[in-house]
């Protein structure tokens, strides 16, 4: 799929750049998937098992039920605002533009987030297959790699991330299938067909289930990209909303296959020997060394790319926001002559998450990101429930629950997950939102003025 073809094409036809509705639902659900990848829960296996006492399966389910009822709010806010595309702008249309402010202030801390993400779980990936190199060593490497390829402004493509899917899909298979077969011979049809991954009475703990959920819940961040496509979609309305619910229904019914079957080649989640990368562990246990290499290696090619497009991102956000004077404008806006991109701000990426990424660890990180997120999609949720219901108009065909009801509780079940995030995210996410509150009372005087619009269209 080439997203950007619909709008070269229509450059060439009328001379005036503008994008033409040619994406169908196919189209959008491969974008999503390729957006989330197919195996984000693999990385947060052996935490989220510890964490939640061998029932990540379940967190994946309770996270999936919130993903889904929020999938609903983005795909309605998305046929409302086709144009917009993004949760700034429907919590900014649809509730406040103070509060959309927020919102978009909350997506910028997950902007900052990302490439620290992915720079701690790459390096954790470098020292199982090398162990004898220092994290920090790998850590410093991967940062300078990925920094070194931003500044010669080259970016992943479609086609690219088109093989690296493939790719996953076929390790992802292997493994699927020894791991059915390692089962199957140690355990028989009980070992293939139990409850146990899913509710195990000696070990379940609703507050550890929930802790658990707040961290695993980051396998579905990313599902929301879908709507940044909504000026290109045939049928809006439609395939909006069915493209968001089915990208979250197929990657948590994918990821729950994935650790069900983790879950069941090691039971026992207190023996990970590396707890961060208790999954490469599993894939030695079924597969040999091939199996351990291969998986390693689609993760540490994910972590790159991923990173990749989030230092980048991130830096055309401070360029953004630079331009706009929200942050000095002297600094931030300047953009290389020669190379026609935002390089300081590469450069101060790449330091940026150099320290951060040596401050803090892998869950840690993924909490803080979640921090962000859920507060978005709450944001989403109460923005449709608003525009929907409590300001629907008499000629509007309207119905109870999916206007009332779906909200509410997509708010409901993205609100319990973020209130269980552990109190360090919490203070560190609170500090964040906290100095985005002080900044738009500053520059707003008092709330009096409308804040200006963090842009996201461009990244």
């Amino acid at each position: 799929m080439d997203i950007t073809g619909s709008a070269k094409q229509a450059t060439a036809l009328t001379g005036e750049p503008h994008l033409r509705r040619v994406l169908g639902l196919w189209d959008l659900i491969f974008y999503g998937i390729v957006l989330i990848q197919p195996i984000a829960a693999i990385g947060l296996f052996g935490i989220a098992s510890q964490v939640s006492r061998g029932h990540m399966v379940t967190t994946l389910l309770i996270a999936m039920i919130a993903m889904l009822f929020t999938a609903v709010s983005y795909g309605r806010m998305a046929s409302l605002y086709p144009s917009a595309g993004s949760a700034y702008t429907y919590v900014g249309k649809g509730l406040n533009v103070h509060l959309g402010f927020m919102a978009g202030w909350a997506m910028f801390l997950d902007y900052l987030i990302v490439p620290v993400i992915s720079s701690v779980y790459g390096s954790l990936t470098l020292q199982r297959l090398i162990p004898g190199v220092p994290f920090f060593v790998w850590v410093v490497l991967f940062v300078l790699i990925i920094t070194l390829l931003n500044l010669r402004g080259i970016k992943t493509t479609a086609r690219s991330n088109q093989i690296l899917l493939a790719v996953m899909m076929m390790v992802i298979g292997i493994f699927i299938v020894l791991a059915i077969r390692y089962i199957f011979r140690a355990q028989g049809w009980n070992g293939l067909f139990s409850i146990k991954p899913f509710y195990n009475p000696e070990t379940f703990q609703f507050k550890h289930i929930m802790t658990a959920t707040s961290f695993a819940a980051l396998t579905y961040i990313g599902f929301d990209g879908v709507t940044t496509l909504a000026e290109e979609v045939k049928n809006p309305k439609r395939n909006l909303l069915l493209a968001t619910i089915w990208v979250c229904l197929f990657t948590g019914l994918f990821s729950v296959l994935q650790i069900y079957l983790a879950q069941q080649v090691w039971p026992d989640f207190s023996t990970f020997p590396d707890v961060e990368t208790a999954f490469y562990d599993v894939s030695l246990k079924v597969g040999g060394n091939f199996m351990f290499n291969a998986v390693a290696a689609i993760l540490f090619v994910a972590c790159l790319g991923s990173g990749l497009a989030g230092q980048a991102g991130a830096a055309r956000l401070l360029y953004a926001m630079g331009r706009d004077n929200i942050l000095p404008k002297k600094i931030f806006a300047q953009i290389n002559a020669k190379s026609a991109i935002p390089a300081f701000n590469i450069v101060f990426m790449g330091v940026l998450t150099v320290f951060i990424s040596l401050s803090i660890n892998y869950q840690s990180a993924a909490e803080l990101l979640n921090f962000g997120a859920f507060l978005a999609f709450m944001g989403v949720n109460i923005a449709t429930f608003r525009k929907f219901y409590l300001q629907r108009t008499n000629k509007q065909k309207h119905n109870f629950i999916t206007d009332a009801v779906f909200p509410l509780l997509g708010f409901l079940f993205c609100l319990v997950i973020w209130i269980s995030l552990p109190l360090p995210s919490k203070i560190m996410g609170g500090g964040w939102f906290l100095a985005g509150v002080i900044y738009l009372a500053v520059k707003t005087r008092g709330f009096k003025q409308k804040p200006v619009i963090l842009d996201f269209k461009e990244l």
